[in-house]
């Protein structure tokens, strides 16, 4: 699928340069690579005189070209930290576009239950204590169903990502051994595994290892028609990762959420009896400070249609879309945006 847009929209790339007048090049995280590239050949149609290319290269990736300056905007599931943006003399807006879930898939031959997964044994797992399928801690929350004897293959990502950094933040909250030993990043010193590059290499490892288990993001497990777990949320509930259990996750941290927010949030094992508690947000980086006002303003323009029109097309793709109270406070920080000290913004913009 993502495939044929980017070739579709390359296509229209290479039909009519004549009347493209503003390139914006984008490069990050492949999570939301699908409906970035979706949204880009949709607002072209409309906007023929604005080209929109985005590289699914990796958060880690996308935060280093955003600030190497290669393009003019990131994309990327991990925040900034405070020091990468110091470096760059605070010229960054963390601008949040669609939510997902990052899932516990696995390819167990012969076991067609939804398997339960509780914090500690996906910790244990993913510290290579926990071996086999058949162990007694699985066993123990999944009653009824034969698990086999089959050895557990880990497989994790391999390059900077921003779904890394979501899972390994989740452990952190649950696994104190995990936060001591590993921590969380875009990239860690995964204990066991074999690596994948971006989402699409990890199903696919996974897909091609029986007994393997990874973490991918909601969208990329369904689109390859994979097995995942539910995994015990903060309440005590087992749920099964879906768009409205992901709404569920980002509403317990919005009751405390300041309007003066960066955005830099992080909202995996939320309270809520509902959330899921792998849940996960991906950001736009865009600068505050612009030197072109073509492109500046093109920019602005698009991720306001993608916040506003361009939301319609979450769910149909596999994300959640942000709730519309977030919209106020992203339409602040796009008015913020400057050329030569001036602000961007228009009311063409909206």
């Amino acid at each position: 699928m993502k495939t044929t847009r980017l070739l579709a929209l390359a296509a229209l790339t290479l039909a009519a340069p004549a009347a493209a007048q503003v390139k914006l090049n984008g490069a990050g995280a492949t999570f939301p690579s699908i409906i970035y590239q979706d949204w880009m050949l949709s607002y072209n149609k409309t906007h023929p005189d604005v080209q929109l290319n985005y590289q699914s290269i990796g958060s880690g990736g996308g935060i280093r070209q955003f600030s190497d300056g290669t393009v003019d905007f990131g994309g990327s599931d991990a925040p900034m930290s405070d020091s990468a943006i110091a470096a760059i003399q605070g010229n960054v807006l963390h601008i949040p576009t669609v939510l997902g879930a990052i899932v516990i898939a696995y390819n167990l031959p012969g076991v067609s239950q939804q398997l339960k997964f509780t914090p500690d044994v996906i910790a244990d797992i993913f510290l290579g204590k926990v071996t086999k399928w058949n162990d007694a801690r699985l066993a123990s929350v999944n009653p009824g169903t034969s698990l086999p004897a089959t050895d557990i293959v880990v497989v994790h990502r391999s390059d900077g990502s921003g779904t890394s950094f979501g899972f390994t933040d989740y452990l952190s909250k649950v696994s104190p051994e995990w936060r001591s030993k590993v921590g969380k990043g875009t990239s860690v010193n995964w204990p066991v595994g074999l690596g994948g590059k971006g989402n699409e290499g990890v199903a696919a490892t996974v897909n091609q290892t029986p007994g393997g288990i990874g973490y991918i993001e909601l969208a990329y497990a369904t689109s390859n028609k994979m097995s995942f777990g539910q995994v015990r949320n903060s309440s005590g509930k087992f749920v099964t990762p879906s768009l409205e259990s992901v709404t569920a996750a980002l509403a317990g941290v919005l009751k405390t959420l300041p309007p003066t927010t960066d955005f830099r949030i992080s909202i995996t094992n939320p309270d809520g009896a509902d959330a899921y508690p792998i849940a996960t947000m991906t950001w736009l980086l865009v600068h505050k400070t612009y030197a072109d006002i073509a492109k500046a303003k093109a920019l602005v323009q698009f991720i306001w249609w993608a916040e506003t029109d361009g939301q319609s097309r979450a769910n149909e793709l596999g994300y959640a879309a942000l709730p519309k109270q977030l919209r106020p406070w992203i339409e602040s920080r796009l008015k913020s945006i400057t050329v030569d000290g001036k602000p961007v913004w228009t009311t063409a913009a909206r």
